[in-house]
Protein backbone atom coordinates (compact mmCIF):
# COMPACT_ATOMS: atom_id res chain seq x y z
CA UNK A 1 0.00 0.00 0.00
CA UNK A 2 1.20 3.31 -1.44
CA UNK A 3 0.34 7.09 -0.72
CA UNK A 4 0.39 9.16 -3.42
CA UNK A 5 0.21 12.98 -3.17
CA UNK A 6 -0.54 15.00 -6.06
CA UNK A 7 0.58 18.58 -5.30
CA UNK A 8 -1.82 21.19 -7.62
CA UNK A 9 -1.63 25.13 -7.42
CA UNK A 10 -5.64 24.47 -5.96
CA UNK A 11 -5.72 21.47 -4.16
CA UNK A 12 -3.45 18.33 -2.91
CA UNK A 13 -4.96 15.26 -3.66
CA UNK A 14 -4.03 12.49 -1.22
CA UNK A 15 -4.86 8.56 -2.98
CA UNK A 16 -4.37 5.49 -0.58
CA UNK A 17 -4.02 2.87 -3.11
CA UNK A 18 -2.38 -0.43 -3.89
CA UNK A 19 -2.08 -2.71 -7.05
CA UNK A 20 -6.46 -3.95 -6.30
CA UNK A 21 -8.18 -0.44 -4.71
CA UNK A 22 -7.95 2.89 -3.99
CA UNK A 23 -8.53 3.01 -0.66
CA UNK A 24 -9.32 6.36 0.47
CA UNK A 25 -8.41 10.14 -1.32
CA UNK A 26 -8.99 13.24 0.00
CA UNK A 27 -8.63 16.26 -1.53
CA UNK A 28 -7.46 19.35 0.56
CA UNK A 29 -6.83 23.03 -0.40
CA UNK A 30 -3.40 23.96 -1.23
CA UNK A 31 -2.24 26.46 2.18
CA UNK A 32 1.55 27.16 1.44
CA UNK A 33 1.40 28.53 4.97
CA UNK A 34 0.78 24.96 6.42
CA UNK A 35 3.67 23.30 8.28
CA UNK A 36 4.83 19.68 7.82
CA UNK A 37 3.06 19.04 11.73
CA UNK A 38 -0.29 20.26 10.45
CA UNK A 39 -0.23 18.36 7.06
CA UNK A 40 0.63 15.45 9.18
CA UNK A 41 -1.89 15.96 11.56
CA UNK A 42 -4.55 16.51 8.65
CA UNK A 43 -3.55 13.14 7.29
CA UNK A 44 -3.38 11.39 10.37
CA UNK A 45 -7.60 12.30 10.98
CA UNK A 46 -8.17 11.62 7.79
CA UNK A 47 -6.52 8.10 8.10
CA UNK A 48 -8.63 7.17 11.46
CA UNK A 49 -11.71 7.93 9.85
CA UNK A 50 -11.34 5.73 6.26
CA UNK A 51 -10.28 3.28 9.15
CA UNK A 52 -6.84 3.00 7.54
CA UNK A 53 -3.66 1.84 9.17
CA UNK A 54 -0.87 4.53 8.77
CA UNK A 55 1.74 1.54 9.02
CA UNK A 56 0.24 0.07 6.42
CA UNK A 57 1.77 2.38 4.13
CA UNK A 58 5.22 1.32 3.05
CA UNK A 59 6.18 3.75 -0.08
CA UNK A 60 5.23 7.36 -0.62
CA UNK A 61 5.49 9.39 -3.72
CA UNK A 62 4.68 12.99 -4.59
CA UNK A 63 3.63 14.68 -7.87
CA UNK A 64 4.07 18.90 -7.18
CA UNK A 65 3.59 21.81 -9.45
CA UNK A 66 3.80 23.72 -6.05
CA UNK A 67 7.72 23.56 -5.56
CA UNK A 68 7.87 25.50 -1.96
CA UNK A 69 5.47 22.35 -0.50
CA UNK A 70 7.68 19.96 -1.49
CA UNK A 71 10.36 19.92 1.49
CA UNK A 72 7.18 20.24 3.45
CA UNK A 73 5.63 17.56 2.10
CA UNK A 74 9.22 15.52 2.16
CA UNK A 75 9.22 16.00 6.36
CA UNK A 76 5.95 15.36 6.75
CA UNK A 77 6.33 12.05 5.06
CA UNK A 78 9.74 11.70 6.63
CA UNK A 79 8.40 12.53 10.64
CA UNK A 80 4.80 10.68 10.30
CA UNK A 81 5.44 8.08 8.03
CA UNK A 82 8.69 7.63 8.49
CA UNK A 83 9.18 7.23 4.89
CA UNK A 84 11.56 9.23 2.44
CA UNK A 85 9.34 10.07 -0.44
CA UNK A 86 9.71 9.71 -4.56
CA UNK A 87 9.37 12.88 -6.04
CA UNK A 88 8.62 13.23 -9.81
CA UNK A 89 10.77 14.92 -11.72
CA UNK A 90 13.53 15.09 -14.05
CA UNK A 91 15.71 11.73 -14.07
CA UNK A 92 12.54 9.29 -12.64
CA UNK A 93 11.28 6.54 -14.65
CA UNK A 94 8.24 7.07 -16.11
CA UNK A 95 8.35 4.58 -19.48
CA UNK A 96 7.57 7.92 -21.57
CA UNK A 97 9.27 9.36 -24.70
CA UNK A 98 9.12 13.13 -23.83
CA UNK A 99 9.74 15.00 -27.46
CA UNK A 100 9.30 18.50 -26.22
CA UNK A 101 11.96 20.91 -26.80
CA UNK A 102 13.04 21.18 -23.09
CA UNK A 103 11.80 17.84 -21.08
CA UNK A 104 12.18 19.62 -18.17
CA UNK A 105 9.50 21.93 -18.01
CA UNK A 106 6.75 19.18 -18.63
CA UNK A 107 4.96 19.66 -15.47
CA UNK A 108 5.06 16.40 -13.27
CA UNK A 109 1.09 16.33 -13.09
CA UNK A 110 0.94 16.19 -17.21
CA UNK A 111 3.70 13.16 -16.81
CA UNK A 112 1.77 11.50 -14.40
CA UNK A 113 -1.37 11.77 -16.22
CA UNK A 114 0.43 10.63 -19.46
CA UNK A 115 1.82 7.57 -18.22
CA UNK A 116 -1.43 6.49 -16.46
CA UNK A 117 -3.78 7.01 -19.48
CA UNK A 118 -1.16 5.35 -21.93
CA UNK A 119 -0.78 2.18 -19.78
CA UNK A 120 -4.90 1.80 -19.09
CA UNK A 121 -5.68 2.61 -22.30
CA UNK A 122 -2.76 2.52 -24.91
CA UNK A 123 -2.78 5.18 -27.73
CA UNK A 124 -2.57 7.83 -29.78
CA UNK A 125 -4.32 10.11 -26.93
CA UNK A 126 -4.97 13.12 -25.73
CA UNK A 127 -6.04 13.66 -21.93
CA UNK A 128 -7.95 16.86 -21.05
CA UNK A 129 -7.19 17.67 -17.67
CA UNK A 130 -9.53 20.19 -16.21
CA UNK A 131 -7.17 21.66 -13.06
CA UNK A 132 -6.47 25.15 -12.22
CA UNK A 133 -5.75 25.22 -15.48
CA UNK A 134 -6.93 23.00 -18.30
CA UNK A 135 -4.22 21.25 -20.34
CA UNK A 136 -4.54 19.06 -23.26
CA UNK A 137 -1.15 16.45 -23.65
CA UNK A 138 -0.82 14.15 -26.68
CA UNK A 139 0.78 10.46 -26.26
CA UNK A 140 1.36 8.61 -29.83
CA UNK A 141 0.70 5.44 -30.14
CA UNK A 142 4.34 4.93 -29.08
CA UNK A 143 4.41 6.27 -25.99
CA UNK A 144 5.98 9.29 -27.05
CA UNK A 145 4.79 12.90 -25.33
CA UNK A 146 4.03 15.15 -28.02
CA UNK A 147 3.11 18.08 -26.13
CA UNK A 148 0.27 19.93 -25.66
CA UNK A 149 -1.79 23.00 -24.91
CA UNK A 150 -2.33 25.21 -21.89
CA UNK A 151 -5.72 27.64 -21.08
CA UNK A 152 -6.96 28.92 -18.22
CA UNK A 153 -9.14 26.50 -16.14
CA UNK A 154 -12.87 27.13 -15.28
CA UNK A 155 -12.36 27.96 -12.25
CA UNK A 156 -10.17 30.72 -12.76
CA UNK A 157 -11.57 31.93 -15.47
CA UNK A 158 -15.13 32.51 -13.71
CA UNK A 159 -13.31 34.26 -10.90
CA UNK A 160 -11.35 36.56 -13.06
CA UNK A 161 -15.18 36.98 -14.29
CA UNK A 162 -16.18 38.02 -10.32
CA UNK A 163 -13.46 40.46 -9.43
CA UNK A 164 -13.08 42.07 -13.04
CA UNK A 165 -16.71 43.07 -13.67
CA UNK A 166 -17.98 44.83 -10.88
CA UNK A 167 -21.76 43.77 -11.13
CA UNK A 168 -21.20 40.00 -11.96
CA UNK A 169 -21.83 37.58 -9.09
CA UNK A 170 -20.03 34.26 -8.46
CA UNK A 171 -22.32 31.56 -9.82
CA UNK A 172 -22.44 28.30 -9.16
CA UNK A 173 -20.38 25.72 -11.81
CA UNK A 174 -24.32 24.01 -13.52
CA UNK A 175 -25.47 23.59 -16.37
CA UNK A 176 -28.53 26.06 -17.30
CA UNK A 177 -31.69 25.23 -19.05
CA UNK A 178 -30.88 26.58 -22.49
CA UNK A 179 -27.97 28.07 -23.94
CA UNK A 180 -29.97 31.74 -24.27
CA UNK A 181 -29.48 33.08 -20.33
CA UNK A 182 -33.19 34.81 -18.96
CA UNK A 183 -30.90 36.05 -15.87
CA UNK A 184 -27.62 37.32 -15.33
CA UNK A 185 -26.58 34.05 -13.31
CA UNK A 186 -28.03 31.64 -16.43
CA UNK A 187 -25.97 33.95 -19.08
CA UNK A 188 -23.16 33.26 -17.00
CA UNK A 189 -23.65 29.62 -16.83
CA UNK A 190 -24.27 29.44 -20.41
CA UNK A 191 -20.85 31.25 -21.34
CA UNK A 192 -19.03 29.67 -18.86
CA UNK A 193 -20.13 25.59 -19.34
CA UNK A 194 -20.54 25.74 -23.26
CA UNK A 195 -17.72 27.79 -24.03
CA UNK A 196 -15.62 25.94 -22.06
CA UNK A 197 -17.16 23.02 -24.04
CA UNK A 198 -16.83 24.67 -27.39
CA UNK A 199 -12.88 24.98 -26.46
CA UNK A 200 -12.45 21.80 -25.75
CA UNK A 201 -13.82 20.53 -28.89
CA UNK A 202 -12.13 22.78 -31.07
CA UNK A 203 -8.95 22.12 -29.45
CA UNK A 204 -9.04 18.30 -29.61
CA UNK A 205 -10.53 18.30 -33.24
CA UNK A 206 -7.45 19.98 -34.17
CA UNK A 207 -5.26 18.28 -32.61
CA UNK A 208 -6.67 15.08 -33.47
CA UNK A 209 -5.68 16.56 -37.61
CA UNK A 210 -1.95 16.45 -36.31
CA UNK A 211 -1.89 13.23 -34.63
CA UNK A 212 -5.11 10.49 -35.85
CA UNK A 213 -8.93 10.92 -36.13
CA UNK A 214 -8.66 7.49 -33.97
CA UNK A 215 -7.01 9.35 -31.02
CA UNK A 216 -9.06 8.39 -27.95
CA UNK A 217 -9.35 11.18 -25.74
CA UNK A 218 -9.16 10.78 -21.66
CA UNK A 219 -10.54 13.73 -19.39
CA UNK A 220 -9.76 13.74 -15.33
CA UNK A 221 -9.72 16.67 -13.10
CA UNK A 222 -12.28 17.90 -10.85
CA UNK A 223 -15.07 19.12 -13.66
CA UNK A 224 -13.94 16.40 -16.01
CA UNK A 225 -17.78 14.91 -15.48
CA UNK A 226 -19.59 17.83 -16.11
CA UNK A 227 -17.79 19.15 -18.95
CA UNK A 228 -18.22 15.49 -20.56
CA UNK A 229 -21.73 15.87 -20.81
CA UNK A 230 -21.89 18.96 -22.69
CA UNK A 231 -19.54 17.53 -25.26
CA UNK A 232 -19.34 14.74 -27.79
CA UNK A 233 -15.03 14.74 -27.71
CA UNK A 234 -14.40 13.02 -24.58
CA UNK A 235 -14.63 9.12 -24.99
CA UNK A 236 -13.78 8.00 -21.21
CA UNK A 237 -13.79 10.25 -17.57
CA UNK A 238 -11.08 9.00 -15.15
CA UNK A 239 -11.13 10.93 -11.66
CA UNK A 240 -8.31 9.24 -10.63
CA UNK A 241 -6.43 9.13 -13.22
CA UNK A 242 -3.34 11.24 -11.59
CA UNK A 243 -3.52 8.58 -8.69
CA UNK A 244 -2.91 5.43 -11.03
CA UNK A 245 -0.42 7.16 -12.63
CA UNK A 246 1.39 8.11 -9.69
CA UNK A 247 0.81 4.11 -8.72
CA UNK A 248 2.42 3.01 -11.81
CA UNK A 249 5.90 5.25 -11.65
CA UNK A 250 6.01 3.76 -8.19
CA UNK A 251 6.27 0.80 -9.20
CA UNK A 252 8.87 1.81 -12.20
CA UNK A 253 10.98 2.91 -9.80
CA UNK A 254 11.25 -0.25 -7.41
CA UNK A 255 13.39 -2.90 -9.33
CA UNK A 256 12.31 -5.23 -6.70
CA UNK A 257 8.61 -5.60 -7.81
CA UNK A 258 6.88 -5.62 -10.95
CA UNK A 259 4.06 -2.82 -12.72
CA UNK A 260 0.64 -3.47 -10.97
CA UNK A 261 -1.07 -0.71 -12.98
CA UNK A 262 -3.55 -3.21 -14.71
CA UNK A 263 -5.01 -4.15 -11.16
CA UNK A 264 -6.11 -0.88 -10.34
CA UNK A 265 -9.37 -0.01 -10.12
CA UNK A 266 -10.12 1.95 -13.47
CA UNK A 267 -13.29 4.05 -12.77
CA UNK A 268 -13.70 5.60 -16.08
CA UNK A 269 -16.87 6.33 -17.13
Amino acid sequence: MILAVDIGNTNIVFGVLDDKSLYANWRLATDRNRTADEYGVLLTELFCLSNINMKEVKGIIISSVVPPLNPILEFMSEKYFNISPIQVGPGIRSGLHIKMDNPREVGADRIVNAVAAYSLYGGPLIIVDFGTATTFCCVTAKGEYLGGAIAPGIGISTEALYTKASKLPRVELSKPSSIIGKNTITAMQAGIIYGFAGQVEFIVRRMKKEMSTETQVIATGGLAEVMSQETSVIDKVNPILTLQGLKIIYDRNQPHIGTGYHLIADRSR
